[in-house]
């Protein structure tokens, strides 16, 4: 059979991946939902073969595997749920602090510009009437953001129960793809994959409960209020590359002002934020996640931000394991090693504009060198 020429092999893949870009964009309420079950059964995978071997019936497996997961579910929310009971029992003081720093601000644009206090008063209230009128369409909005929540988590566990259950045929519908002289690639693919997956999400559940603990406990001993809420906050939005830790960092700086009414606060919170991060993100996830697919940054925030527009903060939080698991399948496919190395950190040491040998798509990088 004849090959293709490369310009069209090259405008199949571009199509294909614009195919898929629009598919996962009109079905993410469908496609979300169950990528995000596969990988939650691929963390599940472990206890399910635990109980397995334990002579337990396949079905009462997954449901105490399934069960295991709620109780740690229960447990975040709970902890979460009872900071933001404390922040709410604490509204009056918030709401005279928060006067107090808006006059401070008021104060301060009086001296600098030449808005008068009338004038800034009558901006707020421009505002407010403006906020109003489309209080409306936030509502509605609101509620179809809830409703799609409800159906997330609803169909959540029916995806990880029937995915857990229909593992083997899913696995040989996978294998049926492929030519019998690549199966033994596609199995060490598919070993590769779940062992990155679950190494990820675990070490993501192990970075949320080490970070809640050292950061809310250093700011409880420095004396901050509601540092276990800022903790917490701060660890589930680190979730999320890069954007994450600026988030966290903001709704620190703004629940320090509402609790405190003097500034000095929000500097200790920030230098206790930078240190807990260093150590994070040099020390310990390294150790805790070690995965052998490294993305490189610009790959990861480009993902970040499709996986954000795609499928919103779901999207977001996926989209790391999908470009790991999209990596290892073009680093294993000929006509798509180059999408690989696209993803990868291997930065060639020469410009392949004037050292040939950069320009082979088979060139091997150091770590396959070290794995021969």
């Amino acid at each position: 059979m004849k090959e293709l020429p490369v310009t069209v092999r090259r405008s199949i893949e571009l199509i294909g991946l614009f195919t898929l870009g629009m598919t996962l964009v009109a079905g993410k309420t469908v496609i979300m939902p169950l990528l995000t079950a596969v990988y939650i059964s691929l963390v599940l995978l472990p206890c399910f073969r635990f109980f397995k071997k334990r002579k337990i019936p396949e079905t009462i497996s997954i449901i105490l595997s399934l069960l295991i997961m709620f109780i740690a579910l229960g447990l975040i929310i709970w902890f979460f749920s009872s900071q933001v009971a404390r922040l709410v029992d604490d509204l009056p003081q918030i709401k005279k602090n928060i006067m107090l720093h808006l006059t401070d601000l008021s104060d301060w644009i009086n001296t600098k510009t030449h808005f008068s206090t009338d004038k800034q008063l009558q901006i707020v209230k421009d505002q407010s009437n403006n906020l109003l009128n489309n209080a409306g369409a936030v509502i509605s909005g609101a509620a179809s953001s809830i409703s799609s929540i409800f159906i997330f988590v609803g169909l959540l566990p029916i995806y990880i129960f029937l995915i857990l259950f229909y593992r083997n045929l899913l696995t040989r519908f996978v294998f049926l793809w492929f030519p019998q002289k690549d199966h033994e690639r596609v199995r060490e693919g598919i070993k590769e994959t779940e062992s990155i997956i679950k190494s990820y999400l675990v070490g993501l559940l192990i970075q949320v409960s080490y970070m809640t603990i050292l950061l809310g406990g250093l700011l409880l001993i420095l004396g901050i209020e509601h540092a276990l809420l800022i903790g917490i906050i701060f660890a589930l939005l680190n979730l999320i590359p890069y954007v994450g830790a600026l988030l966290g960092n903001i709704i620190g700086v703004l629940l320090t002002l509402t609790a405190s009414q003097d500034l000095q606060p929000i500097l200790t919170v920030l230098i206790t934020i930078a240190v807990v991060q260093f150590l994070d993100n040099n020390i310990l996830m390294p150790r805790i996640v070690g995965s052998k697919v490294k993305i490189n940054a610009l790959a990861t925030i480009v993902g970040v931000f499709i996986g954000g527009a795609i499928g919103g903060i779901a999207g977001m939080f996926l989209s790391l394991p999908t470009i790991a698991v999209c990596k290892i399948i073009f680093d294993r496919t000929d006509n798509l090693k180059q999408w690989g190395v696209l993803l990868g950190d291997e930065v060639p040491k020469q410009n392949p504009m004037y050292a040939s040998l950069f320009r082979l798509k088979g060139l091997k990088t150091k770590k396959e060198n070290k794995e021969e």
